[in-house]
């Protein structure tokens, strides 16, 4: 199947208002493949060749310097990643890696950087992507500024529980390593977290975690929509 032929590509917001002509020929060039898990697309500090979309499975990025290493987040279907480096022309800031089996839409850099300059709908599209991830790493620097582990672990796990449909308890996405580099944390913060947690009605089972006082969870948390609104 050819790239274009996937409709969830079409219907990507930075594709939507492009003309066919336009993204037909972005397309022409990309390659759509199937990665098994723990696969590295990329490695910091290479230079950016391709801009990359999650069309299924899930991709990690993450960083490493001074023997540490950190996720930096995880790119869900459909989502792009390393966008700002293709445009720039730049390196790599982050490493990025397939967490389970995952298709993956490469489309070669220097296609990208060309649709812009001559697709002016395509180019505010893009703008307007920017825009978003920069909010998104703004307000998850404040998530990391402004509380404490045990009010980000709260937090995560009330947006959790939204996006699971509400039902008392929610279903870690994650591995617990992972959902500590994620939060800032150490494993070991994590679980203590996780135990300060108790009296607010937190109640971890392997990867289920119960939440039966949700009120309680709440005011100790003390959700911010300038931090936890993803819409905004």
């Amino acid at each position: 199947m050819r790239p274009s032929d996937v409709p969830e590509i079409r219907s990507l917001r930075i594709f939507a208002s492009m003309s066919e002509s336009a993204f037909d020929a972005l397309m022409q060039a990309a390659y759509l493949q199937t990665f098994p898990a723990q696969v590295e697309l990329i490695r910091e500090g290479d230079p950016a060749d391709f801009l990359y979309l999650v069309i299924e499975g899930r991709v990690e990025l993450f960083a490493r310097s001074n023997g540490r290493e950190a996720t930096m987040g995880m790119v869900h279907p459909i989502g792009t990643f390393i966008l700002a480096a293709v445009l720039k022309d730049a390196v790599y800031l982050m490493s990025a890696r397939t967490c389970q089996k995952s298709k993956v839409l490469m489309i070669p850099a220097e296609n990208v950087r060309a649709a812009f300059e001559m697709d002016d709908a395509f180019a505010r599209a893009i703008v307007v992507e920017l825009a978003g991830c920069y909010r998104t790493v703004v307000k998850e620097h404040k998530d990391l500024k402004l509380r404490t582990s045990v009010e980000r672990l709260a937090n995560r796990l009330l947006r959790y529980h939204v996006d699971q449909g509400e039902r008392g308890t929610v279903e870690l996405p994650y591995d617990k390593r992972t959902l500590a580099s994620l939060l800032g944390m150490t494993p070991e913060n994590l679980s203590r977290a996780f135990s300060t947690l108790r009296p607010y009605g937190v109640q971890v089972r392997g990867a289920e975690v119960e939440l039966s006082d949700l009120n309680g969870l709440m005011t100790l948390a003390k959700p911010n929509t300038l931090i936890d609104d993803r819409t905004r």
